[in-house]
């Protein structure tokens, strides 16, 4: 995707209500956009437009393609959060909603391969959205994050903090 403007943006750090991203993503988050007013370059990358697909269809993958690399460069675990989309560009976020539950996630892969389906989540995604099967979900472009091979794992969590700061046995 080619994104062209007379008036370049600049992507502020931090992205209101992104706090859920920025700590599932472990980068910093990108998005919020605001004009620039001149015509400067723009300071990284450069946001797609936002956008809202009213609804798409949904599937998820996951265990037949744990270890491998996604098309983005990141290997897919089963934690990983995030979702594959044939044309958005990697590290593109996206707001998901369904059934009351809402996530911010990356692009990390292309597809969804599966007839008719617009978005491919990874098992990571699927399960915080508690989704289990072919589903329709409501989707908004709300910014972009520098695309690493982290993007989309887990922040380890301190081995003290997994039992309340007792060492679990």
């Amino acid at each position: 995707m080619r994104i062209t403007s007379k008036n370049p943006t600049r992507l502020l750090v931090p992205f209101t209500g992104m706090a859920i991203a920025a700590a599932l993503l472990g980068t910093p988050v990108a998005g919020a956009l605001a004009s620039t007013g001149g015509s400067s370059a723009p300071a990284g990358p450069v946001a797609p437009k936002a956008r809202v697909h009213r609804t798409g269809i949904a599937t998820w993958f996951g265990p037949g393609f744990y270890g491998q690399k996604t098309a983005c460069g990141q290997t897919l675990t089963p934690e990983v959060v995030g979702v594959a989309n044939r044309t958005l560009p990697c590290g593109t976020l996206v707001k998901i909603s369904y059934k009351g539950h809402t996530l911010t996630v990356p692009v990390l892969d292309r597809g969804p391969y599966a007839h008719g389906a617009d978005w491919d989540l990874t098992a990571g995604a699927a399960t915080a959205l508690d989704i289990t099967e072919t589903v329709r979900i409501a989707t908004k472009v709300v910014g972009v994050t520098a695309n690493t091979p982290a993007l989309g794992a887990p922040l380890l969590a301190p081995s003290g903090s997994l039992a309340g700061g007792a060492l679990a046995g």
